[in-house]
């Protein structure tokens, strides 16, 4: 690891400083500066993402959004209110039509949620944007952060862990001095090549370099804009077309639901797609719209497909990882960005309560041992997405007009119909992440829900997602959740709650009772009590309050008294 160099200008201080400035590290700015802690976050970049990158931001995430009050302008960004988020798989993007998954607009989201039920039941559904367009709202709100500086354009050049703190040194990158930084903790969240990763040595669990026919090897990106797309595509408007043809596999989606779009292809997995020119993307296109097509290049750039990837361990003394530097996925499923956001959901408020006095610092232990499961169970489903598209083998007849085209895509039909809907109908990915192994969850016995792709099953299970209702006036049960430490007391008697009060107030903990005089929520909880955490996980739940100072000692991390 390289040495923090000494300096004649005192370092700056703060609390934790963040390396990189994608959505895992400006979440945790958010999520640290709402709670009065100082960090200072460094990106190289000069800015947040120019390309699209990922472009699904599922329904928890949009819950976490909703959170902490800015769901609403991130379901405004991307696409037109009306324009149709569905899913389309053809034979070329003007081609035939083979499978459809319909979805609702952003405009019709917010009405449409309050209407499910079931696998469904949620404060949130997701939302179809460009991570463009969402790291402009999270940057925007990290800065207002008053504990929070967040500088882009500025490198993380060195650190050193010495035990106590972190010494190290930032620098801008078009030119003036370095800057040396003491921390109390350092945060890497610079992505899959994470130079903070790679000085602490930890490698990488799990696969790679898995070849498919698609979403397998190397892939061209090209983010471009198409004027003429939608006009001279008979096709019925969707957010994202997939082209699925014996001779090529692409897909393109949507970025701003008018002419720019972002494009990938498959490509032969040798040295000759680096060399790839404007031309050859622009004939590529042509191919997989079916036609040539004027288009404008906005960038391009080849990336490989085919990760299943977890870091080895996700902490190493005063340095903690995040994002992508700890887990790299095949982006079928859209988890990886969503993956990133819960991370620093989860690493907030534990370095929140170790800085702020209220648990010692082996809370923060609890960081790896919740999410890392969580990183192999989701970057097991991207794979099982990928294959699932990915070895699904095209006929040769399938364009063809003939009887045995038309069997062909009869049968690509009723494949990609069962497909779409198991990788883009997920609840059972994106509410049922569980931390059931962790020590800050009080088991009560009860066995969770089985984790399924494609269904939910609600339950107050202490170490899962608390289950959601639409109340009477309107408000998601989760609107009325505090901030921090929260006790649902339920039903028309619930039990005393006095000594939870107490013993928070002993502890330091910021908890908040929160009465509900609701006889289903009793029964859907089926509890009276339920301790709800600050990121929004079920840690207790009970019939009464005697054991109240254990229980928060256990699920806060706190040391049981000398």
């Amino acid at each position: 690891m390289a040495t923090a160099k000494s300096s004649r200008v005192p370092p700056m201080q703060t609390e934790v400083l963040i390396a990189g400035g994608g959505p895992c590290g400006l979440m945790l700015a958010i999520e640290l500066g709402r709670r009065g802690v100082h960090c200072l976050l460094v990106d190289q970049k000069p800015g947040t993402a120019f390309n699209p990158q990922a472009n699904a931001t599922q329904a928890r995430t949009m819950e976490h959004f909703r959170r902490l009050g800015f769901a609403n302008q991130v379901r405004a960004q991307g696409l037109p209110p009306e324009h149709p988020t569905d899913i389309a798989y053809l034979t070329r993007f003007a081609g035939i039509e083979l499978a459809r998954l319909r979805l609702p607009t952003a405009a019709q989201a917010p009405q449409v949620i309050k209407n499910l039920s079931g696998s469904w039941s949620a404060a949130e559904l997701p939302h179809r944007v460009s991570q463009k367009f969402v790291e402009l709202v999270l940057r925007e709100q990290a800065q207002a952060q008053a504990s929070a500086d967040v500088r882009y354009g500025w490198q993380l050049k060195e650190f050193q862990d010495t035990g106590s703190d972190i010494e190290a040194v930032v620098q801008p990158l078009e030119g003036g001095s370095a800057l040396s930084v003491r921390a109390s903790y350092l945060v890497g969240a610079d992505g899959a090549r994470s130079f903070v990763r790679s000085q602490l040595g930890i490698g990488w669990e799990g696969s790679s370099g898995t070849k498919r026919h698609f979403m397998g090897g190397k892939m061209l990106a090209v983010y471009l804009r198409a004027p003429g797309f939608y006009a001279r595509n008979p096709n019925e408007r969707a957010w994202m077309y997939v082209v699925v043809n014996p001779e090529l596999r692409a897909f393109i989606m949507s970025v701003n639901g008018q002419d720019e779009f972002a494009f990938h292809i498959q490509m032969a997995d040798d040295a000759a797609t680096e060399a790839l020119t404007e031309a050859d993307a622009r004939h590529l296109f042509g191919r997989a719209f079916g036609q040539a097509m004027e288009i404008e290049i906005l960038s391009m750039a080849t990336w490989l497909a085919g990760h299943a990837l977890v870091a080895e361990k996700f902490q190493q003394g005063r340095v903690l990882l995040g994002g992508d530097a700890v887990h790299l996925f095949t982006p079928t499923g859209g988890l990886g960005y969503n993956t990133a956001v819960e991370d620093a959901v989860n690493l907030g408020w534990k370095l929140a309560h170790v800085l702020q006095g209220r648990a010692p610092h082996t809370l923060l232990e609890s960081y790896e041992l919740e999410r890392k499961p969580l990183a192999l169970r989701n970057t097991g489903y991207a794979r099982q997405f990928a294959d699932s598209i990915g070895l699904f083998a095209a006929a040769p007849e399938l364009e063809e007009d003939s009887p045995a085209g038309a069997q062909a895509r009869a049968v690509a039909s009723d494949y990609l119909n069962g497909h779409v809907r198991r990788e883009f109908n997920i609840p059972g990915v994106t509410f049922g992440g569980r931390y059931d192994h962790s020590p800050l969850i009080v088991a009560d016995g009860t066995a969770p829900p089985p984790d399924a792709a494609n269904s939910y099953t609600a339950s107050a299970c202490p170490g899962g997602r608390p289950p959601h209702a639409w109340l009477a006036d309107g408000r998601s049960l989760f609107d009325t959740l505090h901030s921090e430490w929260t006790l649902l007391a339920l039903g028309s008697e619930p039990p005393d709650t006095k000594p939870f009060e107490l013993a928070a107030r002993a502890l330091g903990l910021d908890l908040r009772v929160v009465r509900h005089d609701v006889p289903t929520l009793a029964t859907l909880y089926e509890a009276p009590l339920a301790l709800i955490r600050p990121d929004q996980i079920v840690a207790w739940r009970g019939s009464d309050a005697q054991l109240a100072l254990a229980v928060l000692r256990q699920v806060s991390g706190q040391l049981p008294p000398r």
